[in-house]
């Protein structure tokens, strides 16, 4: 008799198989795909055996290009040649112009991203992304001999809700299936194998070509904790090979408003001589006849301010973590950026230790993505790694008075989901206009706007009586929803949050700065509006009593007296003091009391009409 196998619905017939999947560093400056095979995590090379793939897409009107061969159109069509793309995800055109980046591109605005002209017509910063995925999943699937089950995306711890989301569009316009988006800092961190120990406290130092990101991670007890971030999401190699073309172009006396063809040739020989800088002394320069020579102590001089713009970012990631320099059991290196020996010897002074270096900076990340992915993709179902990253600025609501209430602190770890409750300031109110807002100030207008949505259908009550819980959740992505619910109801109305672009180049830097430099104006400024925000409620409620009985419990004296109480507080509102106004309402609130009392008699008398007392 033969015997049949049944499989229970859902279960592999093969449970032993080993799902195929694939972590990928989608680089500013070059991508990298890489898998965990035979229990090693390694990149995976091109037939040609080249394991970078420069994130470079070149568009034809019938034809795409990427990678080396699409590079080699940089200086003849620059139009059509699209570079550093990554810089551009998640962002509005006034962002990017803020860069002061020379880009050689015909941008067309658009609501959200700009799109870009080429041959092919309008490309977006997504769609030149997904084409740079959609070569990555093609050359693992052909190594790997199979589809993907899933990939791990790393992106710059740094990146703010909309360029997350703008990865993951990519992500899913090139068919991938998105496990996770993990931080680029973390991922090195496994790849070095820091998970293995019983715990430590380690800094991440990942310098790329578009991005800075320094990040404090503690593992304890098999979690692994991002407790602090930082960083510059528009520093990186490509301003290293800006400023020494900057340079050669002073040098050679070529204009700054040369053709962008001549630029772009430009960038590519600073490019070369920066690389070949990390390990000779000098380099020869030639460009349409002239000629000289860089020598590395040149280019140190020329680097050097840049590289000291990451230092700031890392003392203030070591203060939000309560740390300090001697705290630190280790330094990782990350990214391409970081094999410039000054950068190696600013940060060894810096933490006072000689950081990692073993595994190539270009890899690390795409390696430990692999690791990351492997697991979530169930291969190593024992696995008991936790990852916990962090939202880099605080997230909140719009309440009265244009003020901000912080529902999740900054460096708050994710996934996370946090609930508070708001209720109506006006009589009658069946609507609540929701503002989402990221930042650190005190005042909305001094925060970034995310979203804004409304709850509609509250019952009619009293100012005050009902019940709004908004919970805010981050999922590990850290991408947020909201969700705003009556409470007796139960009408609920929701968003997730997708901004239409990101931040500029050094807002979040200038968001941080900006709250520690402003910190006594806001929470003074915060005092005053909530005071004029009690006054207002106070005004309002007893105009209305006054309208409905006023005449009828008071006498003439009386009413000009509370008359003249109100008309010193809506004064006093309009000034600069909050003590001032909060001592108004006291002195309002005393004339009421009479009248108050005489309000509640009467409501009890009308409502004990017709009854008994021991009915009550």
């Amino acid at each position: 008799m033969a015997l049949l196998q049944i499989s229970e619905p859902g279960l592999s017939c093969a449970p032993h198989q080993h799902r195929l999947a694939a972590g990928i560093d989608l680089g500013t400056t070059h991508s990298l795909v890489a898998t965990v095979r035979s229990g090693v995590s390694e990149t995976l090379p091109d037939e040609q055996g080249r394991h970078l793939l420069p994130s470079v897409v070149h568009y034809q009107q019938d034809s795409v290009q990427i990678g080396y061969e699409a590079q080699t159109f940089a200086d003849a069509d620059p139009l059509n040649t699209i570079a550093s793309v990554k810089r551009l995800m998640g962002r509005g055109l006034a962002d990017v112009k803020a860069t002061g980046a020379r880009l050689p591109y015909d941008f067309v605005e658009e609501s959200g991203m700009p799109r870009l002209k080429t041959a092919a017509g309008l490309k977006s910063p997504v769609q030149v992304s997904a084409d740079i995925l959609k070569s990555l999943k093609n050359r693992a699937e052909q190594t790997l001999g199979g589809e993907l089950t899933g990939v791990v995306i790393t992106v710059p711890a740094y990146f703010d809700d909309a360029q997350r989301q703008a990865t993951k569009d990519a992500a899913t316009l090139a068919g991938l299936n998105v496990l996770r988006l993990l931080s680029e800092p973390t991922a090195a961190a496994i790849a070095y194998g820091l998970d293995k120990q019983a715990k430590g406290i380690y800094a991440i130092y990942d310098l790329g070509g578009g991005t800075f990101d320094i990040s404090i991670l503690r593992l304890q007890r098999g979690v692994f904790e991002v407790l602090a971030t930082a960083g510059d999401s528009a520093l990186g190699g490509d301003d290293f090979d800006r400023e020494i073309a900057h340079w050669i172009m002073q040098q050679a006396e070529i204009p700054e408003d040369a053709a962008h063809t001549r630029i772009r040739s430009i960038l590519t020989i600073a490019r070369q001589a920066k690389e070949k800088l990390t390990s000779q002394e000098s380099y020869p320069i030639e460009f349409e006849g002239w000629s000289d020579s860089l020598s590395r102590s040149q280019l140190e001089q020329l680097l050097k301010p840049l590289i000291q713009k990451t230092l700031p970012a890392c003392r203030r990631a070591l203060r939000d973590a309560g740390l300090n320099n001697q705290d630190i059991q280790e330094v990782v290196m990350v990214g391409g950026s970081t094999r410039v020996p000054l950068v190696r010897k600013m940060v060894e002074e810096f933490f006072q230790r000689p950081p990692h270096v073993d595994i190539d900076p270009d890899k690390v990340v795409a390696i430990g993505a692999a690791i990351q992915a492997d697991i979530l993709a169930g291969n190593k179902p024992d696995s008991e790694m936790l990852l916990l990253d962090v939202t880099p600025l605080s997230l909140g609501l719009e309440t009265m008075g244009g003020l901000v209430e912080k529902i999740i602190p900054r460096n708050t770890p994710i996934p996370t989901a946090k609930a508070q409750d708001f209720t109506t300031f006006k009589d009658g109110q069946t609507a609540m206009a929701l503002h989402i807002l990221q930042g650190e100030r005190e005042l909305v207008t001094d925060c970034r706007s995310l979203a804004r949505f409304e709850l509609r259908g509250i019952p009619a009550m009293v100012a005050g009586s009902a019940r709004i819980r908004v919970t805010f959740q981050i999922d590990a992505d850290g991408l947020l929803s909201v969700t705003a619910q009556e409470q007796t109801s139960g009408i609920r109305s929701e968003i997730v949050v997708k901004p239409s672009y990101g931040l500029s180049d050094n807002d979040i830097e200038q968001m941080l700065r900006d709250a520690m430099d402003h910190a006594d104006d806001d929470v003074n400024m915060r005092n005053l509006r909530e005071q004029q925000v009690e006054a207002d409620r106070v005004i309002n409620a007893l105009r209305a009593a006054l309208k409905a009985d006023g005449h009828k419990l008071l006498r003439k004296d009386e009413f000009n007296n509370i008359n003249a109480g109100l008309d010193k507080l809506l004064k006093t509102t309009r000034g600069k003091e909050a003590n001032a106004i909060a001592q108004a309402i006291e002195e309002l609130n005393k004339i009421t009391q009479t009248y108050a009392a005489r309000r509640m008699d009467a409501a009890i008398s009308q409502a004990m009409q017709g009854h008994r007392v021991d009915e009550f």
